[in-house]
């Protein structure tokens, strides 16, 4: 398997997994494997969607954040809290509850995420303006700027230029306090995360730039921990708790969550694109210069209905759009720290070009990529092309740069298996041999003949 080179937010746990193949159908760039009855992983292809997450029926994928008990390493701990966490509670939890609770749970100050939504707005419109290359790819969804990275390089200039609110907003609270006359050591800035790719986004972020964040904590894990303590009543009085509340949030804010609340603030003709596949197609269409309308923004985000579905939130993505939607239109269209943010932030809003993330799908010398390219699509040929995953690969596609790479044989396909068979060039014991290196020995015992022995 490929060397890990950048931070994954995704683990397999092998003692757990059962080698089912679900998560190698799923993975939108072919990074898994089954091997030994095993999934493995092409840790640098991954870009920490987190399908494979959600659809491992063992639980064998966990997610690698950080321990709560961390942010007791800082004197003063501020929480970066998105819209979607306080839109999975009922309507009759009151948030005033909520933030009590994450006062009791350690932090001395919880924040909204999207608070600086409402300046990012204006820069963007000036950026789309100024860009030489449409149309101009939103920076906000990291997996779908690791998914170009890795698959749609040739997109990479698309990508704005504009670090996303996550950031900016992360920015905005440490130089507050070191305006105020804070040790920055004793400032831990913490991002409640909604989704797995935004773990990695923080740990190696693109770009050039270095998060202030100091820590990404599970909002799952979050969110059960203060569902429970609000059934429980174990949190103190209206209105007395310890934490700093700076709830500011616009309208725009709210919104920009949700699918299309990002492309409705650009001015020109933007795109609101949400759920892997999609993306995926469009992304296709767009290198292949099949677009053919003019499109000024894409707003691409890689769950369905954007950060309400994220892996990590547990409510229905439905509701949790509509319990947001319902707040924006009541909430004002402008936050009283807007004028703020743009003096402590607006100068540190851009970041570096971003740059592709190599797969070496075939090998790192071109010319030796090439040729095994070309043996590949020969093997592609032969093959039955019916990706039915039997040989441990998600496709024929994958499994022929496996054989090039040396990492299968054509012996592993189970159609080529019968051929050689057939021929009599393979035995029945030694294709047996090659399905157990694949599945594991266990799924060739007759379980229930063993049981009667």
């Amino acid at each position: 398997m490929e060397h890990n080179t950048f931070h994954k937010a995704l683990e397999i746990q092998p003692e757990l997994c059962i080698g089912c193949s679900h998560c190698i159908k799923v993975c939108p760039t072919e990074a898994l494997r089954v091997s030994g009855g095993k999934a493995l992983l092409y840790a640098d292809w991954c870009i920490d969607c987190g399908r494979c997450f959600r659809v491992c029926p063992n639980r064998a994928i966990r997610v690698v954040d950080d321990d709560l008990a961390d942010i007791f390493s800082y004197k003063y701990r501020v929480l970066l809290v998105p819209a979607v966490f306080y839109a999975q509670f009922e309507k009759k939890v009151p948030s005033e509850a909520v933030n009590d609770i994450l006062g009791e749970m350690g932090f001395s100050e919880v924040c909204t995420v999207e608070q600086s939504v409402d300046t990012l707005a204006d820069e963007i419109n000036a950026y789309v303006r100024g860009a030489s290359v449409r149309p101009v790819i939103s920076s906000f969804c990291p997996a779908v700027i690791r998914l170009i990275q890795v698959r749609f390089p040739s997109l990479i200039d698309h990508i704005m230029l504009l670090l996303p609110p996550i950031e900016v907003t992360a920015q905005y609270y440490v130089r507050k306090w070191v305006n105020g006359g804070g040790d920055p050591s004793e400032l831990g800035v913490f991002y409640l995360t909604p989704c797995i790719a935004k773990i990695a986004a923080v740990k190696s972020p693109v770009g050039g730039y270095e998060s202030p964040i100091s820590g990404v904590i599970n909002m799952d894990y979050v969110y059960n921990k203060v569902l429970y303590a609000y059934k429980n009543k174990n949190f103190p009085a209206p209105g007395s708790g310890t934490e700093v509340v700076n709830d500011a949030i616009s309208s725009k804010g709210l919104r920009w969550p949700l699918t299309g609340g990002e492309a409705s603030l650009v001015e020109g003709r933007a795109l609101a694109i949400d759920g892997m596949s999609n993306v995926i197609e469009f992304l296709e269409k767009l290198e292949d210069e099949e677009i053919e309308d003019t499109v000024d923004y894409l707003e691409l985000r890689g769950c369905d209905e954007s950060c309400a579905g994220g892996i990590l939130v547990q409510g229905n993505r439905f509701l949790v759009a509509d319990n947001i939607r319902c707040s924006a239109a009541s909430a004002q269209d402008r936050h009283s720290l807007a004028k703020e943010y743009r003096r402590l932030c607006s100068a540190h809003i851009k970041m570096d070009a971003v740059e592709p993330r190599s797969m070496v799908k075939y090998d790192r010398d071109i010319n030796v990529a090439i040729k095994k390219m070309e043996m590949a699509g020969m093997l592609r040929k032969i093959l039955p092309d019916i990706d039915c995953g039997a040989c441990g690969a998600p496709s024929c596609e994958a499994l022929a740069a496996d054989i090039v790479r040396d990492d299968a044989t054509l012996n592993n396909c189970i159609f080529m298996q019968a051929r050689f068979e057939k021929e009599g060039s393979l035995l029945v014991g030694e294709a047996i041999d090659l399905m157990e290196k694949v599945w594991g020995k266990d799924r060739f015992i007759n379980k229930e003949q063993s049981k009667t022995e």
